[in-house]
């Protein structure tokens, strides 16, 4: 997917982080339970935001009942900035207008960038003088350095194994089993 995505698309995270980030490799990627835990968000949260199409994993999507979404690495800073906003009092609504309009935007990097957030709305930093309200309303901000989150998901990261998507998933083994 590339920075053309239109505002009703999922916020993939190939979207808004390709350059200036570690190289990642995008054929391994991490289970739900542990994006979950690095994000800082529960599972039934994860669970919704794939189901929604908020952010949605990269690696490998659900396929039906029982089989496992896998993660990548920019799937889960996304998940952590989500989840940041969120803590700053924006509602999931105005944290997906926010999306919507970094992709109007064509924002693809991040990397050199700060949301900021007053509790009611959603604030891009480009540089020392350019701040952009993605949800059209303004008061005092705070500040999410974007380097920071990176790092603190990297960190979380180093506890879990990455696994390559197998082309069957776990369902279409177990159906083929009963069908054999």
């Amino acid at each position: 997917m590339t920075g053309d995505a239109a505002p009703g698309e999922p916020f993939s995270a190939e979207l808004l982080f390709t350059d200036g980030l570690p190289a990642m490799d995008d054929e391994v990627g991490y289970r739900g339970a542990a994006a979950a835990k690095a994000a800082g968000i529960t599972y039934r949260q994860l669970d919704y935001w794939a189901r929604t199409e908020l952010v949605e994993p990269t690696v490998r999507g659900a396929s039906g009942s029982g089989s496992q979404r896998l993660y990548g690495f920019r799937d889960i800073l996304v998940l952590k900035l989500v989840k940041r906003l969120l803590d700053t009092g924006i509602s999931l609504q105005q944290i997906r207008t926010a999306v919507d309009q970094l992709r109007a935007a064509g924002i693809r990097d991040l990397a050199g960038t700060t949301l900021m957030s007053d509790g009611a709305s959603v604030y891009l930093c480009t540089s020392n003088d350019e701040v952009i309200d993605l949800v059209s309303r303004g008061q005092g901000v705070f500040g999410i350095a974007v380097g920071k989150v990176l790092r603190e998901v990297e960190s979380e990261l180093l506890e879990f194994e990455v696994e390559k998507p197998d082309p069957m998933d776990e369902l279409a083994v177990r159906r083929a089993a009963r069908t054999a």
